[in-house]
């Protein structure tokens, strides 16, 4: 039926809004200038490396002078937006000039989008309440939705800001390093002029009817809550109670996500807070761009778990609220009608799913849809059997938590629908176990996390009818089958899942070769360390030739090393190639007897041929081979005719003994950095290997902390890599023993041998980032917590 425009004066009062936001949007640019201007200062008068101080008073000095220009665009750009029908460079396709062709968009562009994305989250933290009003308001005067690229929306006035910044002249790196301080400051700004609009729309009398039912449910609008006695009988109700709590509960989070001593932010917290990290961030990350004392030591990961507490915090205190009455310690159990129904769902799981999904064996994302249709369906069901507010509430966060992982698309339909039958069993451990709800390390979300992580790189050709998709099938299956499903379950089929990845990830004949390969690399440069150290050590008092002492620790050190791992340490080969070390200390020493001088003339063709063996097992022939011993020799005539003092026997003897057991002596110390090459993978392996990439340390400066969370790392866990300008999707698949190696796989079939400290520059330079840092299961929790947030009355509600 044909809806009438709403009439002019009203559409002209939604203009007249947006006018008086811009307008103060732009006269607060000075207070976002100042912001920024302090922060560059005060980075520029902290101590750090000589390259960190020169970045940020590069930094510095180049927002001094283009920060007026920036200041004047992004003004003008916010009141170009003004303009009907104005269009952004932030859509995904444009067309050129004939207008019937589309052309993707620059990578600036793109980029632009992403910082611009990442600053509106958290913007949308502190506004989102006054926008929503705003946002009603706006549409009820119009009669239409909001256009995506409505100047009035948070995303679009973050887009414009990033937009100017790189059009000033500045680099897009400079903002990622001033962007949490901005967008907080930022925030502050919207907040202000959404209110100062929501005024002007009281004041003009715009009231929608939606917004007048659900005012008298909400504890927080536009107007401050009314306190105490006043509080009408609608406020105090359920749907209060959970607004307030939410409302209580974010001002927590946000408190708990900084340490307290800051300056210039209320109650001591820091004025910045990156939602994620940088994705590109300039040298010296995380320090760059971050007071001391935040950043330094504290990892993307740790920032990302303590966020995550804060969520589990805000969840926590949401369903202990008075209106729920969830005892967090001792559980009741669950009420006669629920606990049958729940039983009855376990013992005919099965049918309850039939004709969707998971027994037709439809994973199209049609079928993922009328699961999750299912999965509410069977929700509402079972808050209708709930006695207690506290069931319904638990329920009702549940089934939102899986509302929101089988809305993922990032994870195949063919995962998803198993995972919507994970729901039921997750709900009896929520109601029985309360820790479910305080603790990220409990294994019903430990699960569910891992399964997604190991999931999100494939596509649905991929992953369908495979290994990995049988297993999270029979692990469903497994936890659907135990009459109680409790912590003991979950972990058993942890543990199992795990196993399996342990096997799964390296079962490709290519990739196993590779990590076999890759730990004798590692045990071969550990055993070549370590006889270095034992050398060193037994020759420290003996009078022995530089020249020699170099050879015994550079090259004979990796001749043993090969061998032990080649052969074993005890081999015929190994324990002769040990005796050459010692044979060779003594013949280089001072002979002042004839007999000596007779036995070394006696013993030294054996001895060269041992030599020449050692450099042929390390790829040292011909030219190469011949000037080695050449030295060599040259050494040994020099100590023939030298008069200098010699070796007494017994320390030769002791060397010999100690060389032959040397694996007894050797300690498990921590590593330094080990040589690795493509050529001596593509040596052992014996194949061409030209898809592994071998990414060896280059001695680029890391913070120990990033070390730290590089050996932390999942295998199965999927990453975007950047490695020499390219981008790839890759997974990681394994560590060597001592995590001194590290593979990953990429969707091409090539692979990434990259050892841990420059793993570690890596993660710290934004050129490995994690695809789903935060967790299924945190990420579902908050945006569960975000819908209860929006319709507090749904908690309780049937």
């Amino acid at each position: 039926m044909y809806s009438p425009p709403p009439p002019v004066p009203q559409r002209r009062l939604a203009r007249q809004a947006r006018q008086r936001f811009v307008e103060g949007t732009c006269a607060g640019l000075a207070a976002l200038d100042k912001t920024v201007l302090e922060f560059l200062s005060s980075l520029m008068a902290q101590t750090g490396t000589t390259r960190q101080m020169q970045t940020r008073r590069d930094a510095w000095m180049l927002y001094q002078q283009h920060h007026g220009a920036w200041v004047d665009r992004t003004a003008r750009a916010w009141r170009d937006a003004l303009a009907p029908h104005s269009s952004s460079s932030g859509t995904g396709l444009v067309t050129n000039a004939a207008g019937n062709q589309f052309e993707l968009l620059s990578d600036d562009v793109v980029e632009n989008r992403i910082v611009a994305s990442r600053m509106a989250l958290t913007v949308n933290e502190q506004v989102s309440l006054q926008f929503d009003t705003v946002r009603q308001r706006t549409q009820s005067l119009e009669g239409q939705d909001m256009d995506a690229n409505d100047i009035l929306r948070p995303e679009t006035i973050c887009l414009r800001l990033v937009e100017q910044w790189v059009a000033a002249g500045m680099p897009r790196t400079d903002l990622l390093t001033v962007i949490d301080p901005l967008q907080r400051e930022l925030a502050n700004l919207l907040q202000k002029q959404y209110q100062a609009v929501n005024v002007f729309y009281v004041e003009q009398g715009v009231t929608p009817q939606a917004e007048q039912k659900s005012r008298v449910k909400r504890a927080s609008d536009v107007m401050p809550p009314l306190a105490g006695s006043m509080r009408t009988g609608s406020e105090s109700g359920a749907g209060g109670l959970a607004s307030q709590a939410l409302a209580q509960s974010r001002d927590a989070l946000a408190a708990s996500r900084y340490p307290p001593g800051y300056p210039g932010r209320p109650g001591g917290a820091p004025p910045f807070a990156p939602p994620y990290p940088p994705r590109r961030p300039g040298p010296g990350y995380p320090q760059q761009g971050m007071p001391t004392g935040y950043a330094t030591g504290m990892t993307p990961l740790a920032r990302a778990r303590q966020r995550a507490n804060g969520v589990m915090g805000q969840l926590r205190r949401l369903l202990t609220q008075p209106a729920t009455g969830f005892d967090m310690v001792n559980a009741p159990p669950a009420s006669a009608a629920l606990a049958h129904a729940l039983s009855a769902q376990r013992i005919q799981a099965d049918t309850y799913y039939s004709g969707v999904g998971t027994m037709v064996e439809d994973y199209s994302p049609a079928a993922v849809v009328q699961l999750a249709g299912a999965v509410r369906e069977r929700s509402t069901e079972l808050k209708k059997k709930a006695s207690t507010a506290g069931e319904k509430a638990i329920i009702e966060v549940v089934a939102l938590m899986f509302q929101s992982i089988l809305a993922e698309d990032r994870i195949p339909p063919a995962v998803r629908v198993w995972f919507a039958r994970l729901q039921v069993p997750v709900l009896r451990v929520a109601l029985a176990e309360p820790e479910f709800f305080s603790n990220l390390n409990h294994p019903a979300r430990q699960l569910i996390d891992r399964m997604g992580a190991c999931v999100m790189g494939f596509n649905a050709s991929s992953i369908n009818g495979s290994a990995l998709e049988n297993e999270i099938r029979r692990v469903v299956q497994v936890i659907e089958q135990y009459p109680e499903t409790g912590r003991r379950v979950f972990q058993l089929v942890y543990d199992e899942f795990e196993k399996f990845l342990s096997k799964f990830l390296t079962e490709k004949q290519s990739t196993s070769r590779l990590v076999s390969v890759a730990q004798q690399v590692e045990q071969r440069e550990t055993l070549a360390i370590q006889y270095t150290i034992e050398l060193r050590t037994m020759l420290r008092d003996m009078p022995v030739r530089d020249e020699i002492r170099d050879f015994l620790f550079k090259t004979w050190a990796e001749v043993l090393a090969l061998s032990a791992v080649r052969d074993g340490a005890q081999h015929e080969d190994t324990l002769a190639y040990k005796r050459s070390a010692s044979d060779l200390v003594w013949a280089a020493s001072a002979k002042p007897n004839r007999t000596d001088r007779a036995q070394v003339i006696q013993n030294l063709p054996a001895l060269l041929q041992r030599l020449r063996q050692g450099l042929a097992l390390l790829g040292i022939n011909d030219a190469a081979q011949d000037a080695q011993v050449k030295q060599l020799t040259d050494t040994l005539a020099d100590a023939f005719l030298s008069k200098t003092a010699s070796i007494p026997q017994s320390h030769i003897d002791a060397m010999a003994k100690r060389l032959a057991n040397l694996e007894d002596f050797m300690s498990d110390a921590t590593l330094g950095e080990m040589p690795l090459n493509t050529d001596n993978i593509e040596m052992m392996l014996g194949i061409d290997a030209s898809s592994i990439h071998v990414v060896a340390d280059n001695g680029a400066p890391v913070d120990e902390a990033m070390v730290t969370w590089a050996q932390e790392l999942q295998p199965g866990t999927w990453y975007t890599l950047d490695h020499n300008g390219a981008s790839a999707q890759v997974q990681y698949v394994w560590q060597s023993q001592r995590k001194q190696l590290h593979l990953f796989a990429a969707v091409d079939g090539s692979s990434y041998l990259i050892q841990l400290r420059r793993l570690a520059a890596y993660m710290q330079a934004g050129l490995l980032v994690a695809q789903d840092e935060e967790g299924l299961t945190v990420r579902a929790t908050r945006e569960a917590l975000a819908k209860l947030d929006a319709n507090p009355e749904r908690l309780l509600g049937d």
